[in-house]
């Protein structure tokens, strides 16, 4: 009773909501399972997740979230959410008749799951963290998320904190699982073995650190900071990808007359000879040559309100130690889940920035870091594997 009421004074509240008007491909023929994720904490995973289904089990995949992942497999499809509303529930589910459902980190759509709910369609909850009404949605209705959340055919939680709180908000204990955190996937990015092998056996001994993807607005610092690290290590070599092509000339000439130093551009196929102190390289490649080549890297754009403009996790998955500055922008959940566990080094001024460096010259504490960086890169296969068998499970049963 008290579900119904909710339920009706949810959708009464919301009624004005503007129908979506996403332009919605063909259904593909066979198994289809709509996969949902809410915000960018999840996207990730649960884009890793729709390739496994895709791949491994030769499902039809459904990814909707609020932006569009910037890589996803070729037989994914992706669309905006729908609207919450009953009229905008029918018509998706109408269109796409999914044969499974999953929702991440607990985000709870009561038109859309209550339709679901209707039609006898199964619906999981993975990688849940605690259960919320969408986003915008928020308020009191009574008996709405107990009732919603019995609903459910599964939830796998990330933790006994989370699976406490789900149980608490009215989860069956019985279909409470705890799966742990899915894995953030990130392209292991390729390199020319021949060219790395050649630059390595150039560089020999050398110390080298990495400024990826460097706004203007951090040049200076970034250079500041070379200059102090060289008093530790005079052989040290920077390699600066700016963000802006364009600039390649300017800051060489500027380098070279400001700071006396020797620069080598990588887009004039000049070589980081021993005399070279800066190798300014394009910034649109190559980011898996430089990565594997340099045991440092500073990832740049942390120090502006965009927050920083490459994904750390490329860094930790081919071994370089990450520093950034404060602003993790779109990949602040990833620099979350690394800096919990002690993986990067954060930075908030030159000063700081220079002192990490020399700090990380040590190949010790260059290779502790990078080290943690891995495990977190690397960790949460497991619990994507639990999810993917409880979903399949979920199938099998619904047939």
């Amino acid at each position: 009773m008290a579900y119904s009421l909710g339920l009706t004074l949810y959708n009464l509240a919301n009624r004005a909501a503007v129908a979506s008007k996403a332009d919605r491909p063909a259904r593909p023929t066979g198994l289809l399972v709509w996969l949902h994720a809410p915000g960018p904490d999840s996207l990730a995973q649960i884009t890793g997740l729709a390739a496994r289904l895709e791949e491994d089990h030769g499902l039809n995949i459904l990814l909707t979230s609020p932006t569009e992942p910037k890589t996803r497999h070729p037989g994914v499809i992706w669309q905006p959410p729908p609207e919450d509303t009953p009229a905008d529930a029918r018509a998706v589910l109408d269109h796409w008749k999914p044969d499974l459902m999953a929702f991440a980190e607990g985000e709870l759509r009561p038109a859309l799951l209550h339709e679901a709910h209707e039609r006898r369609i199964p619906v999981a909850l993975v990688d849940a963290r605690r259960p919320a009404l969408m986003r915008g949605r928020e308020g009191w209705w009574p008996g709405l998320m107990r009732g919603l959340l019995g609903s459910f055919s599964a939830v796998l939680a990330i933790d006994h904190t989370a699976a406490t709180a789900l149980r608490r908000a009215g989860a069956d204990p019985k279909i409470v699982e705890i799966t742990g955190r899915m894995e953030y996937p990130s392209a292991l990015l390729r390199c020319n073995e021949a060219e790395r092998t050649a630059l390595a056996a150039q560089l020999a001994t050398r110390p080298v650190w990495f400024a990826a993807a460097l706004p203007e607005n951090e040049e200076d610092m970034v250079i500041a900071a070379h200059g102090s690290a060289m008093k530790l290590a005079h052989r040290l070599l920077l390699i600066l990808s700016p963000q802006d092509a364009s600039r390649i000339p300017a800051l060489a000439a500027r380098i070279e007359a400001n700071e006396g130093w020797i620069t080598a551009s990588r887009s004039q196929e000049q070589e980081p000879t021993p005399d070279v102190q800066v190798l300014i390289v394009d910034p649109d490649g190559e980011y898996g040559l430089w990565y594997r080549l340099a045991p440092i890297t500073y990832i740049g754009g942390g120090m502006g309100a965009a927050g920083i403009s490459r994904d750390p996790m490329e860094a930790a998955a081919l071994g370089s130690a990450i520093i950034h500055g404060p602003r993790g922008g779109q990949y602040g959940a990833a620099l979350g889940r690394l800096a919990s566990a002690s993986a990067t080094s954060l930075v908030t001024d030159t000063r700081n920035l220079a002192a990490t460096v020399g700090e990380l010259l040590s190949p010790d504490r260059s290779a502790s870091l990078a080290q943690a960086a891995w495990v977190v890169e690397s960790d949460g296969a497991e619990a994507t594997a639990k999810t993917v068998t409880a979903l399949c499970k979920l199938l099998d049963a619904s047939k």
